[in-house]
């Protein structure tokens, strides 16, 4: 008798996986995937802007900064790409499919269970982020780029911007390019 009571009060989900009952969040960025050219010119742009930018990043403190920046950069891509604000951003990298969606958080191409359908293996209602990454990396001007070996995710810079951290790189790369060797 109890056990036909456990099953009658326990809860039972209605059939569907998280995925499906967020399929609103996927969708935005199933939808960007698909615009992977139009996305990258945009954030070229964009780092151009913000490398312009970095004299006035520089004078007032790349610190001081960060946070007004992470929350436009956070409220932006988690809408778009359904970023997870790792740190170290490789959608130029990876057709504007965050690999950080990927259930298993592989950052350097698919596992060996993505099913026939190209749907993950975890969540089966969900595309491949990696299926994704492909197809939008075949859009894009740099299609190349997704050929690159991802490093492994520092934890310590989670929920930073990423858009500073590449700023402030490639303006250090320019800054030691510009020094007359001595």
């Amino acid at each position: 008798m109890a056990k036909a009571q456990s099953s009658t009060t326990a809860y039972t989900p209605s059939g569907t996986s998280t995925v499906r009952r967020q399929r609103s969040r996927y969708s935005v960025r199933l939808w960007s995937v698909k615009r992977a050219r139009e996305f990258e010119a945009v954030y070229n742009l964009l780092a151009d802007v913000f490398l312009k930018l970095h004299p006035l990043w520089k004078m007032i403190g790349y610190k001081r900064v960060e946070r007004p920046v992470m929350l436009v950069e956070k409220t932006i891509k988690s809408f778009l790409f359904d970023c997870r604000m790792c740190g170290q951003c490789t959608l130029s990298d990876t057709g504007m499919s965050c690999p950080m969606n990927c259930p298993k958080q592989l950052r350097n191409g698919p596992c060996g269970g993505v099913r026939a359908n190209g749907h993950c293996e975890v969540e089966p209602d969900m595309p491949c982020v990696w299926v994704q990454a492909w197809e939008g990396s075949q859009r894009m001007r740099a299609s190349n780029n997704i050929l690159k070996v991802q490093h492994p995710v520092d934890q310590s810079l989670r929920d930073s911007s990423a858009w500073l951290r590449v700023t402030a790189q490639k303006a250090a790369e320019r800054e030691k390019a510009g020094e007359p060797k001595s």
